[in-house]
C-alpha cells in the first residue's frame, strides 16, 4: 500500500509516517520512481508506534524496543527499559499534581479580597 493509503486505514498524517521513517521506526520499499509502499502489517507497526508515543516513550527508545517486538522476544533489557519509562512517567505525573495543587492554592488567594485580582461574574474589575 502507498503511504497515503497507510495514513488513511492508520489516522497518523502522511508527515508522521516520513518522520517514522527518518527514525528508522518504519521501513518502506521504494517504486521505481521512488514511492513508497507499504506491507500490510505496517498498519500494526504504527498502531504501536502511536501507542508507544502516547505512553510517553521517545524515538529512540522505542526504535531500542522494536527489535525485540519484532523478534517477539521478551528480554530482560526490554522489560527493564519499559519500568524505566513507567518510573519517569510516573515522577512526571507528580511533578504535575504538585504544580495543580500549587495552582489551586493561588487560584484561591486570588479570589480573596486582599488579592486585587477579584473580577465580577462579567469579567470586568469590581470597581
Amino acid at each position: 500500500m502507498r503511504i497515503g493509503e497507510l495514513a488513511t486505514k492508520t489516522g497518523v498524517s502522511v508527515r508522521a509516517l516520513r518522520y517514522y521513517e527518518e527514525q528508522g521506526l518504519l521501513t518502506a520499499a521504494r517504486s521505481g520512481g521512488g514511492q513508497r509502499h507499504y506491507l500490510d502489517e505496517a498498519i500494526d507497526r504504527v498502531r504501536l508506534i502511536q501507542m508507544l508515543y502516547a505512553a510517553g516513550l521517545s524515538s529512540r527508545t522505542i526504535l531500542d524496543l522494536l527489535p525485540c517486538v519484532d523478534a517477539k522476544v521478551n528480554t530482560p533489557q526490554s522489560r527493564a527499559m519499559l519500568r524505566a519509562e513507567r518510573d519517569r512517567i510516573e515522577r512526571q505525573i507528580t511533578q504535575l499534581q504538585q504544580a495543580r495543587e500549587r495552582l489551586d492554592r493561588v487560584i484561591a488567594l486570588s479570589e480573596g479580597p486582599a488579592s486585587g485580582c477579584a473580577y465580577t461574574d462579567t469579567g470586568t474589575p469590581d470597581s
